[in-house]
């Protein structure tokens, strides 16, 4: 949106072989590596900023978000001094209760923080955002897809003020060096005001599903956590996050921004909508799954790219392909989420739920696109290190709880005139642990592996 209104960007990220800019607007996209967390490793910004989004959370990162947060605000304010920056645009929580919880109080920290700059602050506070990728939107459709009748507790009654995704960008770039909105903070919401019980009860309605939701007062917060841990893609340290949040109704208290920029937001419904037109179109943008969370996987981990050779376990599978090569490869390139591991698929889905007991991510978080990958991606409880459609080779590592590493790849090789497929399990073990899971798992190994490359080369889509 920025770029096609003649914006030039920059993009601060950790990591730039994360990030793909392939639009027509690409010379105008500089992009700058650098940490908040690890302000040494910042590379400069350029003095010619105008404006800079603070779009940064740590809630799904580690249950001391509240000062990573406060410490990545103060290095965001510190980047920007030698630069001329004039306003930093903050999107926020609402936060209009008396007693509120660790994460809304941390938004509000944050915004203290970032106000100490030379910039004018510009805070925007949204309740549940609503629309593909967000993780609010990806909860209540987890829970509402996944379970016909749900025992939930008290918290389903906390009324919040939804808004669309569409809505919110709208918004961020209307006060973009607007001076009427310096050093301000607006509540942004939706015309509707729904409890979590109605906007799942609203998202099956939509999705034209039956569904039945029972109130169970005495569930305490930390059984909540773990209902929601389990049942849908999130990890631990964000449910208990979210639950916590959720004592607190998230609703406009004032409507300042429609006097300074009029504007009618989506209804829930209408947010809805949209949301299943991106899936379906398969043109989600991002995911809040796709992001790093500290403990899983650091964020160095690109550097994994090479497979190590020393003081590793193999497993390998090579079968010549006598269908399409390109097929296989599409095949290759699908693998995963819904169309699932090929082979044995409640193997899979036990081992994501072992993983899940353990503290991992669990086999819950699918992938963000049925059919493009980039290095980065989380594909359930992998990562994708490599997506090489040049030549053919797709690497990912196991972000699940190993007592080890673990790296999986597929490629398609040539060898005279014959084509095979070339599957390859690589272990770096930890220890006598390490050794005692690889040889543990080795006899699933040899019917899972040879299994799934069969399964890959023969399987066609419309099955």
């Amino acid at each position: 949106m920025l770029l096609e209104n003649g914006h030039t960007v920059v993009c601060l990220v950790r990591d730039k072989r994360r990030f793909h800019e392939s639009s027509d607007f690409s010379e105008r996209v500089t992009v700058v590596t650098g940490d908040l967390l690890q302000p040494e490793q910042m590379q400069e910004l350029p003095e010619d900023i105008d404006a800079a989004y603070y779009l940064v959370h740590s809630m799904a990162q580690s249950k001391d978000f509240a000062n990573l947060e406060e410490t990545s605000a103060r290095n965001f304010v510190q980047a920007l001094q030698n630069t001329e920056c004039k306003q930093i645009i903050y999107l926020s929580g609402i936060s209009n209760d008396g007693h509120l919880s660790e994460h809304l109080t941390s938004r509000r920290r944050v915004e203290d923080v970032l106000q100490e700059g030379k910039a004018a602050l510009t805070v925007l506070r949204a309740a549940i955002i609503i629309g593909s990728g967000s993780a609010s939107f990806e909860i209540i459709r987890d829970l509402t897809e996944k379970l016909p009748v749900m025992t939930v507790p008290r918290w389903v009654h906390t009324r919040s003020q939804p808004i669309g995704i569409r809505d919110v960008l709208f918004y961020l770039e209307a006060v973009l060096l607007n001076q009427d909105t310096y050093n301000q903070a607006f509540d942004i919401g939706g015309p509707d005001i729904l409890s979590f019980k109605q906007m799942m009860l609203g998202y099956a309605k939509v999705r034209k599903l039956k569904r039945y939701i029972i109130t169970i007062p005495f569930l305490s917060p930390k059984i909540s956590s773990y209902w929601l841990y389990f049942v849908t893609s999130t990890n631990y340290s964000l449910a208990q996050s979210l639950v916590d949040s959720m004592k607190n109704e998230t609703i406009c208290r004032e409507h300042r921004i429609q006097e300074l920029i009029p504007h009618e937001c989506l209804t829930y419904e209408e947010s809805l909508k949209l949301a299943f037109e991106k899936i379906d179109q398969n043109s989600i943008i991002s995911s809040w799954k796709d992001a790093l969370n500290y403990g899983y996987l650091p964020s160095k981990f690109m550097d994994q790219i090479k497979v190590p050779q020393n003081g590793t376990s193999e497993y390998k599978v090579k079968m010549p392909i006598s269908a399409d090569a390109e097929r296989v490869f599409n095949n290759i390139w699908s693998i995963g989420g819904k169309r699932g591991w090929y082979y044995w698929d409640w193997i899979w889905r036990l081992r994501g739920f072992i993983d899940k007991l353990f503290g991992g991510v669990g086999l819950r978080r699918g992938r963000t696109n049925s059919d493009r990958i980039s290095a980065g991606d989380a594909i359930d409880f992998w990562r994708v290190l490599l997506a090489d459609k040049v030549n053919k080779r797709l690497l990912l590592y196991a972000e699940m709880k190993l007592p080890g590493e673990a790296w999986l790849e597929f490629k398609i090789v040539e060898r005279g005139k014959q084509k095979f497929l070339s599957q390859i399990a690589t272990f770096r073990p930890n220890g006598l642990l390490g050794r005692l899971y690889w040889a543990a798992m080795y006899p699933f190994h040899i019917f899972i592996f040879k299994g799934m490359a069969n399964r890959i080369i023969n399987f066609k889509s419309n099955q």
